[in-house]
């Protein structure tokens, strides 16, 4: 997997703490660096995190299911970028605007948000990749996008947020049909 590749991944599973961190933004009062790295760590935390369990539970299985690995893939980054776009068109309208950065406010929404990357961290122990350093990007990026989304959620509000998850699901699914064209001789 690329640097470019990379960093496509990782903004597009960004996308869902972007939003959340929007909201955030929305319901705090008084936005301060603190609470946007509070709410950056806790999303880019589990950014990092649930790519590296992914990778050890398919770790396990990847000699079972090698051959069929770039199918694999495609359906998991079709089915997770899928769900994104599907969740920002039809999904019900949900009272995210909490401004709690308790640990029982910001738990459910850091492994909510981060269950792509599990799926994601799955594909990593099937493509030759060092997952440490791809998850820590991962996080890193997601950290970036999160603190700015609670910038950006006091400033603008919710206009951009079903964009951002939108945007997310299509450079998932783009990167899914890609690794699919490359693995098939195509591209």
């Amino acid at each position: 997997m690329s640097f470019f590749e990379l960093l496509l991944l990782a903004v597009g599973l960004s996308m869902d703490a972007f939003s959340v961190s929007i909201c955030k933004g929305l319901a705090l009062r008084r936005i301060t660096v603190k609470n946007a790295c509070v709410v950056g760590a806790w999303f880019g935390g589990f950014q990092f995190l649930m790519p590296v369990l992914g990778w050890l539970l398919g770790s396990r299985f990847a000699s079972y299911i090698s051959r069929w690995d770039h199918w694999i893939i495609f359906a998991l980054l079709l089915l997770i970028g899928g769900n994104m776009i599907r969740e920002a068109a039809w999904g019900k309208e949900e009272d995210k605007a909490d401004a709690r950065l308790s640990v029982r406010a910001m738990l459910p929404l850091a492994i909510a948000t981060s269950i792509d990357a599990l799926a994601a961290g799955v594909t990593f122990s099937l493509l030759d990749i060092r997952v440490i350093p791809a998850s820590g990007f991962i996080g890193i990026v997601t950290f970036i996008f999160s603190a700015a989304g609670v910038k950006i959620g006091s400033l603008f509000g919710l206009r951009y947020e079903k964009k951002a998850a939108v945007c997310g699901g299509i450079i998932l699914i783009l990167l899914g049909i890609k690794i699919l064209l490359e693995h098939l001789g195509v591209l």
